[in-house]
């Protein structure tokens, strides 16, 4: 039996042809009886319709997941083919089944069904038009971006070519700055030819949006977060006004730093940073220049990767231990299957994808992470947050389709690191790992280097959108992009380009997340909600000491908080699900200065006499 989605198409199409017929054999006999208007559609339409299109998506997403898997972990023509083919249907029936949402945007229906509606219709990150030609060069362009980047390569005056990954590499370890330079100019060669088609791409994807009744991909975008997408944007810039004190006094430490390592002729200390000297190719997080920037006493900081190989942890033992950090707060275990279909090491008869992931194939149980585990306190972390991802998805899983998902794209991330922020020594002693937590006079370095990983972020995980949102909305033309884009990095960041930029480079296509069009809030959100979040259930779970220190480990209390906000899933605005665990429907950046209070005391001291500011 056709399901109802289909059997309205047909009847639909049917209609239509004996209209056609009507007014055919009207024109033809000069007939004057009227055609009968189709009645408009009506709430009860609304309902049939987000009844039967979350069942057409389930049925094509479960094959299209399967086989996307089955690439990831087993690389080949084969696979590719069949990933590519489902994951196309996929795309294409969501795209549709979106524009038919659109045509109840003015039908008054109750708020669950309008809430489902608009999820589909923002379903989209580049809404096709509906020419189809159109349609199709917005599909080949955005193909053509990925792979330009994907294929990008530099090639030195001796021949020697280098990948990212080399030069990434390379920027991480290399303190010749001349050398770090070339690397810097060389690997935003490959973004110039992208400006033309990116301009053509931003044509096609804003008249898209209007069809589906945004002003453009900008409102498209910013219309996800249960907000008017202009008290969004400053929603956004209230929340990082209250960590820019802070970013300001760390940039301030790096930059004197750098000064004195480099020469203040290399770093002057009243302009921002020149961006390839961070240790990272976009300057977006600066941990691989921690030896540069750090305190000058020696820290006691235990060493997990030492722990780990002491007590005979092998990949599955780090797993089964990540497991019960979340058993310990009341979840319960992971589906046996989970350890049967996982990915934990790297096979060695074939091609996969190493990069660690979660995946919810059925948005039931079947629940899995792939990853190649090495045995490093690194990736001890990185198991934490991803079964974090595997916890949510099965905590929304009787949640209808369209609202299995977390309640806005930043707390999906923001999850996986909460839990990691609760790897503390504290948790390490009651697991074994360590004998003794190191006195709190050891916890700057463990700090700094948070920070520089994950507060150095915050701005430019607010100011790639900010550009992008301006080009959407035509505020920033194709003449002005690159200008905008180091203008907003200078405002935001203060980080600079090293040398002078040609108006025709395109240096935001530098930066994968630009040319692969994946939105960039979501990292900003999950650096200040992480925050928040781990405040909130220590505060739940009784701790009384700093708040940096404390692991949630062993806390029902905690525990029940927390998966009551995990199950709402995206059924309720995201203030509500934030509301539900911390207290308050707002985000509250106040808990990173919590976090980081000893740091800041200390960055204070040591940039006395120092000029900060930019």
């Amino acid at each position: 039996m056709p399901n109802k989605l289909t059997l309205s198409a047909i009847m639909v199409g049917l209609s239509m042809s004996l209209a056609a017929c009507q007014q055919d054999q009207a024109a033809s006999n000069q007939s004057p009886a009227k055609v009968e208007q189709a009645a408009p559609p009506s709430a009860q339409d609304a309902r049939d319709f987000i009844e039967s299109a979350q069942a057409e998506m389930e049925k094509l997403q479960f094959p299209a997941s399967q086989a996307a898997w089955a690439y990831a972990t087993y690389i080949n023509q084969d696979t590719a083919a069949v990933s590519a083919y489902l994951s196309e249907k996929l795309s294409v029936r969501t795209a549709e089944l979106a524009k038919e949402a659109a045509k109840f945007n003015h039908v008054e229906v109750d708020a669950n069904t309008r809430r489902q509606l608009d999820l589909l219709l923002n379903s989209f990150v580049l809404a096709p038009p509906s020419a189809p030609e159109k349609s199709e060069r917005l599909s080949q362009i955005s193909s053509e971006l990925d792979g330009m980047y994907g294929k990008g390569e530099y090639c030195r005056k001796d021949g020697e070519c280098w990948d990212l990954g080399q030069m990434t590499a390379k920027m991480a370890r290399s303190r010749d700055h001349e050398l770090l330079l070339e690397i810097w100019q060389g690997w935003r060669q490959i973004s110039v030819p992208m400006k033309p088609l990116y301009e053509e791409m931003v044509t096609l994807a804003n008249e898209g949006a209007k069809e589906l009744g945004f002003a453009d991909t900008s409102e498209l975008w910013r219309g996800k977060y249960d907000m008017p997408a202009k008290d969004f944007s400053a929603e956004l810039d209230r929340t990082w006004e209250q960590v820019k004190p802070f970013y300001e006094a760390l940039h301030c430490h790096v930059r004197a730093k750098l000064g004195d390592y480099y020469g203040t002729d290399v770093v002057p200390q009243d302009k921002p940073i020149p961006a390839h000297l961070l240790g990272n190719m976009w300057a977006q997080s600066w941990g691989n220049i921690y030896d540069l920037v750090k305190p000058e006493q020696k820290m006691q900081v235990p060493d997990v990767t030492a722990a780990l190989k002491k007590h005979g942890y092998d990949e599955i033992k780090m797993v089964k231990q990540a497991e019960s950090f979340f058993t310990s707060l009341g979840f319960e275990p992971l589906p046996e299957t989970f350890w049967e279909r996982s990915q934990f090491v790297k096979p060695q008869d074939r091609d996969v994808i190493c990069h660690a992931s979660a995946w919810d194939l059925d948005d039931k149980d079947d629940l899995r992470i792939k990853m190649c585990i090495q045995k490093t306190g690194e990736e001890f972390n990185v198991i934490h947050h991803e079964l974090g991802h595997n916890f949510y998805q099965r905590a929304y899983k009787n949640q209808p389709l369209l609202y299995r998902g977390s309640a806005n794209d930043g707390f999906h991330e923001a999850i996986g690191d909460t839990i990691a922020l609760s790897i503390t020594p504290k948790y390490l002693k009651q697991i074994g790992l360590i004998n003794e937590i190191p006195d709190e006079s050891n916890d700057l370095g463990m700090l700094l280097q948070v920070a520089l990983d994950k507060i150095a972020f915050v701005p430019f995980g607010l100011m790639v959108d900010q550009w992008r949102w301006k080009v959407f909305s035509g505020e920033v033309t194709p003449e002005n992009y690159n200008q905008a884009w180091w203008e907003l990095r200078e405002k935001y960041q203060g980080v600079m380009a090293p040398v002078a930029r040609d108006a025709n480079a395109f240096d935001p296509g530098a930066k994968y997340h630009v040319p692969g069009n994946t939105p960039y809030t979501r990292y900003f959100l999950a650096h200040i909600l992480q925050f928040q979040f781990h405040k909130a259930l220590c505060e739940i779970a009784g701790d009384q000491g700093p708040v940096h220190r404390c692991s949630i480990y062993g806390s029902k209390e905690a525990g029940k908080a927390l998966n009551d906000m995990l199950e709402m899933g995206m059924s309720k605005p995201w203030q509500e699900a934030l509301q539900t665990m911390t207290g308050s429907n707002q985000m509250d950046a106040t808990a990173i200065l919590d976090y980081f209070a000893p740091l800041k005391t200390w960055l204070d001291q040591q940039n006395q006499g120092r000029q900060c500011g930019w």
